[in-house]
């Protein structure tokens, strides 16, 4: 079930009315079923895979717990290889497949299957409840429905944010009363979010679709226009969805971990993936890398570590060449970070720029965004030849962008053939990725949105939202692009 469908406008208000009717010992079961359905809309037979993998999870938990000695990491192991080989079936078995094919010029079957939606969101959730349990960092949970409900809780099934049980279990156990804060601030975060689906993601998407399906078509200005279009896209896309997924939760009076922080507004690498997808990025970090030894072993050794955490998280993002590239540049981008670090702060310094503030920030912001959105071009292209292409033609007849007749060549390429209609998309599409930067970054909508904020002001800016949502919105059920993931 998609969060900007129909089906869902009925789902939430239903299921969360009934939720605070039902005595709190029956709520942990309505939810469970709730979320079985939410699940089930995609591909039904699916929750069987997720019913394994809880099974399996529920009772390495507690074996873990009672054993001790070598067996309980025999216990993680075999609850790591359950979660980890539904994973590879399912998401890598046809990329592998298919490379020894092209390596071995071999004829081996490929999988006919769909990939369950949000596998890799849940497993890693489930395969973090085992991982804190060995540590000692939860206690195994005994009550079966309330881990069930801890893996497939509906809000952050398919896309996140990736919770650890510390946060989230003991939520399940709590009584939940009712509160009009909670009601204010989660349909807000509801309705930023869905507008940043529908009308922001899904209008850039008019062009970024145009234009990579067959990138090789275009040169120049349309392709610039299109990989700054997807950066936003994206960005609006995911966070947009985590909105929704923290704001559903919220209503009820359960809090999600914050997912983006304004990942735009870093001012290095680094910092960029403090801010985004941040459940995910502290989960590589808490389970991976300082398990490879952190920052706490030799440099070169370190620069080992960063760059394979994020080999690794670009090829749980997707099972192609692509993905395990975007990963790699980032990981290249924080070990060039810490490599010229003295030398960029010498040329700061010799320049002065730092005396500067406004300067000195807004530099190492353009330049992070500028590193951001060209790896994104590999996340975006379906095969490494059109990535390489987009790169590599971007720039070309950017000096002719003072022309006229250059800009209305390029408007009629990105409106497909419809100057008019790919004029209409590119200026929409600044319009709304200006009204994002004014609304989100200067002060983020968390902060500003809380309930002694309301006002006439700020009735009349929902208003305004609710109005865009279903006049600007595109209704055409797009998923969210991490459901493939």
């Amino acid at each position: 079930m998609l969060f900007n469908s129909f089906e869902f406008l009925l789902f939430f208000p239903i299921v969360t009315i009934i939720f605070f009717l039902l005595p709190h010992q029956y709520r942990w079961f309505h939810l469970l079923a709730a979320s079985c359905y939410f699940y089930m809309a995609f591909v039904p037979i699916y929750i069987l895979i997720l019913f394994f993998t809880i099974i399996i999870d529920y009772i390495a938990g507690i074996s873990i717990e009672n054993a001790s000695g070598g067996r309980r990491k025999w216990y993680l192991i075999v609850s790591l290889i359950a979660n980890i080989g539904v994973l590879a079936y399912f998401k890598y078995y046809n990329f592998f497949i298919d490379n020894i094919n092209d390596a071995f010029n071999t004829s081996l079957p490929l999988l006919k299957i769909l990939l369950p939606i949000g596998l890799s969101f849940h497993t890693f959730q489930a395969m973090s409840y085992t991982i804190e349990v060995y540590r000692g960092n939860q206690k195994a949970e005994k009550h079966f429905g309330i881990y069930a409900l801890y893996v497939m809780f509906y809000p952050q099934l398919v896309a996140g944010p990736i919770e650890r049980p510390q946060n989230v279990l003991p939520q399940f156990h709590e009584k939940k009363h009712f509160s009009y804060d909670n009601l204010h601030i989660g349909l807000r975060l509801m309705l930023w979010g869905l507008f940043k689906k529908v009308v922001i993601a899904d209008r850039l998407s008019v062009v970024v679709n145009e234009v990579y399906k067959d990138p090789t078509q275009h040169t120049g200005l349309p392709l610039l226009i299109a990989m700054i279009f997807f950066s936003f896209q994206i960005y609006c896309d995911f966070s947009g969805y985590s909105d929704i997924a923290l704001g559903s939760a919220k209503v009820m009076g359960f809090n999600l971990m914050t997912n983006f922080n304004t990942p735009y507004s870093s001012k290095s690498i680094s910092e960029f993936w403090k801010r985004w997808h941040i459940s995910l990025s502290t989960w590589f970090k808490d389970y991976l890398y300082i398990s490879l030894g952190g920052n706490r072993v030799a440099l070169p050794r370190v620069y080992f570590n960063l760059f394979f955490v994020f080999m690794v998280s670009g090829f749980w993002h997707g099972a192609n060449w692509t993905f395990i590239i975007w990963g790699a540049l980032h990981g290249i981008y924080l070990i060039m970070g810490m490599l010229t670090k003295n030398l960029r702060g010498t040329i700061i310094n010799r320049l002065k720029i730092d005396k500067v503030r406004w300067l000195d920030t807004s530099l190492n912001i353009i330049c992070t965004y500028i590193l951001v959105t060209l790896a994104w071009v590999f996340f975006r292209a379906s095969t490494l030849n059109d990535a390489t292409y987009v790169l590599t033609h971007f720039h070309t007849d950017l000096s002719q962008i003072t022309s006229l007749a250059y800009i209305k060549k390029s408007l009629f390429v990105v409106g497909s053939a419809n100057i008019i209609y790919g004029f209409f998309n590119v200026a929409i599409g600044l319009v709304l990725i200006g009204f994002l930067i004014i609304s989100e970054y200067k002060k983020p909508i968390r902060l500003d949105w809380q309930p002694q904020s309301a006002g006439k002001f700020t009735l009349v800016r929902y208003c305004l939202l609710v109005f865009a949502i279903l006049v600007f919105g595109v209704y055409d059920n797009q998923e969210f692009i991490y459901f493939q993931f």
